[in-house]
């Protein structure tokens, strides 16, 4: 039996954390890893004491018919990077890696090709991580180093979604 590589090691351990999610749409997991220690773990969900979206039945952006990647401001959840990074100390997540996986929440294969919100890329650069790898398949994944979003600023573009 061939050993899993460490990358789909720790995305493996992403994708059951996105097995928490609360969001209708879609279910991401995040951890974050420093020197090959897990630092903290987060998934998409309502801020705590609020009600989330899979209880009260309904998602706001789905009915506004609200693209991905548009509007956040009015989604109730709370992204798995941003989790993660909350509930990380400050000076492990200094050169630290983040590993991403998103689910249909529908019939839970993986979705190919998703990203970070901007919001959220702008939290990962504040943080210090340097790498955020997602995973594409069972086993492909896209390696991001965080240096390349700060070169390619895509705030500027006008251009929103991914």
């Amino acid at each position: 039996m061939e050993r899993v590589s460490k990358e789909n090691y720790y995305l493996d351990i992403a994708q059951t954390v996105a097995e928490r999610s609360t969001c209708m749409r879609r279910h991401f997991g995040a951890i974050i890893v420093k020197d090959d220690v897990i630092v903290s773990t987060g998934y998409n969900g309502a801020p705590r004491g609020r009600k989330n979206c899979n209880e009260i039945a309904y998602c706001i952006r789905d009915r506004l018919n609200i693209p991905r990647g548009e509007r956040y401001e009015l989604c109730r959840s709370v992204h798995a990077e941003a989790n993660a990074i909350i509930a990380a100390p400050r000076d492990r997540m200094l050169g630290a890696v983040l590993y991403m996986v998103c689910i249909n929440p529908k019939d839970g294969s993986i979705y190919p090709g998703t990203s970070s919100c901007m919001m959220c890329k702008r939290q990962i650069i504040n943080a210090g991580i340097e790498k955020v790898i997602i995973r594409d398949t069972k086993d492909e994944y896209r390696v991001i180093n965080t240096s390349e979003w700060i070169e390619n600023d895509d705030s500027l573009s006008g251009v929103f979604g991914y």
